[in-house]
């Protein structure tokens, strides 16, 4: 057996899609099309948050950065993915595959810090009202955003790290659409009790807390409509929260049902399909679900649909 610092392959092989060929051209549209539509989507909404100056607030500086994390987050695995369905030998380099993972883990869980201050910012804007200018401040918003970058960086940058001192021996075949760090664990011929317990350790601080974050802050929010309940305060809470509680319901309930829900039967498959849900169907989503849901996006879009005439 090589020694615990010695790579032994030089690619990976992934076969996490299983499409019949005469198929292949029909899902590799639909996802084509599915991945343009989140790109399209997502730079909309970054861009008109940028143009129109009523959506400078903090609600939307979250969402701007939301918006370009679910861009990246596709585009992890979409183009990748893409290539592979018109390949014959679905590969992807060592070093390619490290960062594939390295980037996956960084823009999925900044997702998620970013759903947490998203949550804790309608939170004051419910039950402090009166405050969230001065609790809301730019300084706090920025410094909420940059914490949720760096906290993720240095994450994902400890998991390949740990990933580079494990040995790859004869398997190099990956169930997977893409290089997901279990998948990449499995595979390993050396030691990984540091890889797995770095996993449950921070990877449940980064996944379980927030998740927690968010129910508190939604529970408070209930807790205070409901000591003034009134059709206004039920109806401010839906148009407040309803675009927010959408998105943390796509992303954490896929996020769960794959990796705190596992089931024995069929687990490649549904590991596959649920995948698919959080890395290409929640991204496509959220644009429409903020769009659709919300009277300021609207306003913001005929605004600058009527200057672009105008000139």
């Amino acid at each position: 057996m090589p020694g615990n610092n010695q790579t032994v392959i030089s690619q990976f092989l992934l076969l996490g899609l299983t499409i019949a060929p005469e198929q292949q051209h029909l899902f590799f549209a639909l996802f084509l099309a599915m991945y343009l539509t989140t790109i399209l989507g997502n730079l909309i909404i970054i861009i008109l948050i940028l143009l129109d100056s009523h959506l400078h607030t903090p609600m939307y500086l979250f969402l701007s950065n939301l918006s370009f994390t679910d861009l990246c987050f596709s585009s992890v695995t979409m183009p990748k993915l893409l290539q592979n369905m018109q390949s014959q030998v679905p590969s992807i380099p060592y070093a390619g595959c490290l960062a594939q993972m390295y980037f996956f883990v960084f823009f999925g869980d900044v997702e998620s810090l970013l759903l947490v201050a998203m949550a804790y910012d309608r939170y004051v804007a419910i039950c402090f009202p009166l405050h969230y200018t001065s609790i809301m401040s730019p300084k706090l918003c920025v410094s909420l955003v940059l914490l949720s970058w760096s906290l993720t960086t240095l994450y994902a940058m400890l998991h390949t790290l740990l990933l580079t001192r494990l040995s790859f021996c004869d398997n190099n075949v990956i169930p997977h659409f893409f290089c997901d760090l279990s998948a990449l664990l499995k595979l390993a011929c050396s030691d990984i009790h540091i890889n797995e317990l770095v996993v449950l350790i921070i990877g449940g601080l980064v996944v379980i807390l927030p998740f927690l974050l968010i129910i508190l802050s939604y529970a408070c929010i209930v807790f205070s409509i409901l000591k003034v309940p009134s059709a206004r305060g039920i109806h401010k809470v839906f148009s407040t929260c309803g675009s927010h509680l959408s998105v943390v319901s796509l992303f954490y309930g896929t996020v769960i049902g794959l990796y705190l829900c596992p089931s024995a039967s069929n687990s490649t498959v549904k590991d596959t399909v649920m995948s698919l849900m959080y890395t290409v169907v929640t991204p496509m989503l959220n644009p429409f679900i903020y769009s659709l849901r919300n009277r300021d996006m609207k306003g913001a879009l005929k605004r600058v649909i009527q200057k672009k005439t105008l000139f």
